[in-house]
């Protein structure tokens, strides 16, 4: 039996600030740590009035700075960031402004020559894809939203691969289920396991889905697998090894069949295990969350970090939890400094956690309750920090 633990001294330290107040809502926008170094680039994001963000920065944790790349990329929002096989990093689509339509273009950051360059055109302009690495060393993209004919917005099944070595685009197998907001994991054997999501139908709140599927890059076909237990959207998908994936949290659906509203509907998690194609319930966690981040730590352990009820008059949680897949069990560790959701999040070559930016409160939680707070402040958690 694996066990996994954080120091007993492990603590949550302020560290320096974002040069403004930003936050990542998508699932794939979140910073990435560069290949061969202990610095983490962030990338775009929303603004304090929702507007989409044309810079890009990279933390020092041994400097503790931030500083702006050279030359900045177009500002995007619920985008996709992927880190390459070369160390390069791929930005894909988003929304370039505060609202629709979507991007078809994508950037390549080099970090030696600390510049950004156009990568190509993808076939179809979206938002709240997914992108993943893939052993071969192309990427895949995949679903996301897209404007139909009007001002609907529609899901997409359609999917797509980048080939860093001739900056070309190509078509890809279609998804069997239009989806958005998902979640995707590369496993062992280089398939890529998709989770939940939401579909557009035209209603006020998009429905969850519950459909999983799997993408084989040896023959480009998706298909089927076990459904989730509950039909989830906003929540984390995290590789517990080579072959499980636990899934955390996400949305609360609404009323239930006693009519009443429960916000932490949420504290569900779930385990994957590629060898049955099943999910099993794992332990619950102590309370639930959306809009939160989940990071691997050690061997089979997982952080979930902050979150939210609702993004409508609610404070970001400063609430941290542990799970230990050895022992199927949640752990309180110590609470952030800001409570937060739609953050950057990221655990560094030390082992470090870096959390930064984020929504702090939104409505009647917010000093203004007509706009979302956000926040600039950064923090590292660990026995280091």
């Amino acid at each position: 039996m694996t066990t996994s633990t954080v120091p007993t001294a492990a603590k949550w330290t302020a560290a320096h600030d974002l040069a403004g107040a930003t936050a990542w809502f998508g699932q794939h926008d979140g910073p990435v740590v560069l290949k061969g170094t202990t610095k983490v680039l962030v990338v775009g994001g929303a603004d304090p009035s929702g507007a989409a963000l044309g810079r890009a920065a990279v933390y020092d944790p041994a400097a503790d700075t931030w500083t702006a790349t050279a030359t900045q990329p177009s500002p995007r929002r619920l985008h996709a960031v992927t880190a390459l096989a070369d160390g390069k990093v791929l930005v894909t689509g988003g929304i370039g402004g505060s609202t629709a339509p979507g991007l078809t273009s994508a950037e390549v950051y080099d970090p030696a020559a600390n510049t950004w360059s156009p990568a190509g055109t993808m076939n179809q302009a979206r938002w709240g894809h997914s992108a993943v690495l893939l052993p071969s060393g192309k990427v895949l993209v995949a679903g996301g939203s897209a404007v139909r004919a009007g001002t609907t917005v529609r899901a997409l099944r359609s999917a797509e691969l980048y080939d860093p070595a001739t900056g070309i685009w190509t078509a890809a197998g279609d998804l069997g289920d239009a989806r958005s907001g998902h979640v995707a994991v590369v496993l062992k054997d280089g398939k890529v396991l998709v989770v939940g999501g939401t579909a557009s139908v035209g209603t006020a709140q998009d429905p969850a889905l519950a459909f999983c599927e799997l993408y084989d890059p040896a023959t480009g076909a998706w298909t089927p697998t076990g459904s989730l237990l509950r039909p989830r959207a906003l929540h984390q998908a995290t590789a517990l090894s080579d072959t499980t994936v636990l899934v955390t949290g996400g949305r609360a659906p609404g009323a239930g069949d006693d009519g009443t509203f429960d916000p932490f509907s949420r504290r569900t998690a779930e385990k994957y295990d590629l060898a049955t194609g099943v999910w099993t319930a794992a332990a619950d966690m102590p309370a639930g969350r959306a809009q939160h981040r989940a990071v691997a730590v050690g061997t089979g352990g997982v952080l979930v970090i902050g979150g939210t009820g609702s993004d409508t008059d609610e404070a970001g949680f400063r609430s941290v939890v542990q799970y230990d897949a050895g022992a199927d069990a949640w752990t309180a560790q110590p609470g952030l400094l800001t409570g937060r959701w739609g953050f950057a999040a990221a655990v560094l070559t030390d082992g470090r956690v870096l959390a930064a930016g984020g929504a702090a409160r939104s409505g009647l939680a917010a000093a203004d309750p007509t706009a979302t707070e956000l926040t600039a402040t950064t923090e590292l958690f660990g026995s280091g920090a």
